[in-house]
């Protein structure tokens, strides 16, 4: 260990751009066991790890791990990372390392952070191509827990719960189980085998899964709450949210999420004709956070001629993540900042009129960001075949939530004991980001584990 100074820090190797424009493939080759060794082999093993402290949600034993697996032991670190994640060959995929654990690494300042992510990721891998498998004791306890939603909260809840044995149910409205994992998040970032083979192992484990089985339609939230011990609710936020422009209703406008659905959807099919293509067209994708990122980097796997991004602020100011930033590029993605759109309209030929105006940051506002000024007599057109909306999510709604007794916000989110996860329906709790409003994989998949150890405590003492 302490091996920082010698060995610099090392990224996953990742394909060249025109190899990785010919599919939706992972573009990241994680490391194998050499290599996942030797960039363990940096950490300094800090007296107090604030990648875990400071940096993890899910207070992962991240420091114990790097240890593990720099010692060549890969199941005990397959063991460690896998105590407290639900899903570690996930989150090393698709958390935003550099604001968490490796923005919180000690060796962040000069030396380099520990590729945590890449390596948390890569040690579940490996384990899993070796053959390792994770311990459930099959169900032995009499209660019952129903999960609504598939997504990383309601994934996450029930990993834990069956971990302690407790025989759980989901019910999920589309026909895969993963939620944002599997139809909102693109494949070149998340395999779809590798959610897949999570559903499979908690399957094995005792999972029974609901698919295509809408709550309000084709059961009732009462009769679950009935029916179950308790019942976790973890149904996400993909309600799509407008620009409130003139011309967002046009056909060719559409929302993000619809958008990466909608592809998702057609891969699985693999031969089906696409329902919406973006072949040969200009796109425009309005936002700058990372679903913006994912439709653009989309768009140009889906053959576009040309794809753009219109963000209000400056590159220092996007939400998204630097990472996905400098994919988007490489990729061909055209980036246009301080640009504010005012209205889409058709033109007499036919095609799109993005109309927009220039921008500048002036004083900061309540939420400490600086606010956005309009600069006049700075419009004009930018032309367009579609234009993607990617302007942040709602929480979805849910049938029977208010009749069941429980008591959301104005925004529709539901109110929970922040330590429990327990909301105003002593039989049912909820997490993720109906609660949160849109919010990151991990925070989710931390509410989930929340929730399943109040639910333990609650039927099981």
């Amino acid at each position: 260990m302490q091996n920082y100074i010698d060995l610099p820090r090392h990224e996953p190797d990742k394909l060249e751009p025109t190899q990785r424009l010919r599919n939706f493939d992972e573009i990241y080759q994680f490391f194998n066991n050499r290599q996942v060794r030797k960039q363990a082999e940096r950490c300094v093993q800090c007296g107090d790890p604030f990648c875990t402290t400071i940096g993890c949600p899910l207070q992962n034993h991240i420091p114990q791990w790097l240890e593990a697996i720099a010692d060549r032991d890969l199941e005990k670190a397959f063991r460690l990372s896998n105590e407290s994640s639900p899903f570690p060959e996930i989150l090393g995929r698709i958390c935003p390392q550099g604001h968490l654990c490796e923005g919180a690494c000690t060796l962040d300042d000069g030396f380099g952070a520990i590729t945590i992510g890449a390596i948390e990721a890569s040690i579940t891998d490996l384990a899993f191509a070796a053959g390792l498998q994770l311990p459930f004791p099959g169900i032995r306890h009499a209660q019952k827990v129903a999960i609504v939603g598939s997504g990383p909260a309601g994934m996450s809840c029930a990993h834990f719960l069956l971990r302690a044995g407790i025989r759980v149910e989901i019910y999920e409205q589309a026909d895969r189980p993963g939620g944002l994992l599997t139809y909102g998040i693109p494949g070149f970032k998340l395999d779809k085998n590798i959610v897949e083979q999570r559903f499979k192992i908690l399957q094995d484990a005792g999972l029974k899964l609901h698919l295509e089985n809408k709550i309000g339609q084709d059961i009732e939230l009462d009769t679950l709450i009935e029916q179950y011990d308790a019942v976790f609710i973890g149904i996400g936020a993909t309600k799509g949210r407008q620009a409130n422009i003139k011309g967002e209703k046009l056909p060719e406008v559409i929302l993000a999420m619809d958008y990466l659905t909608e592809k998702q959807r057609q891969l699985f099919r693999t031969n089906a004709e696409p329902e919406c293509s973006m072949q040969d067209k200009r796109v425009v994708v309005i936002g700058g956070g990372d679903t913006a990122m994912d439709c653009l980097r989309t768009a140009i796997r889906d053959g576009a001629s040309q794809v753009s991004c219109l963000y209000r602020r400056d590159e220092a100011n996007m939400p998204g993540s630097s990472k996905e930033f400098h994919n988007a590029i490489e990729e061909g993605v055209e980036f246009c900042f301080n640009i504010s759109p005012r209205e889409i309209r058709r033109e007499p030929n036919g095609l799109l009129c993005v109309e927009v105006e220039k921008t500048q940051l002036g004083d900061k506002a309540a939420d400490g960001r600086q606010q956005v000024e309009i600069l006049s007599n700075t419009e004009h057109c930018i032309p367009a075949d579609v234009v993607i909306l990617a302007l942040g999510f709602d929480v979805a709604t849910l049938a029977g939530l208010e009749e069941s007794g429980i008591i959301m916000d104005k925004w529709g989110q539901i109110q929970v004991d922040s330590s429990s996860g327990a909301t105003s329906q002593p039989k049912v709790y909820s997490g993720g980001d109906c609660y949160r409003g849109a919010d990151l994989v991990v925070n989710a998949a931390a509410d989930g584990r929340k929730a399943a150890l109040a639910i333990m405590r609650n039927l099981l003492t």
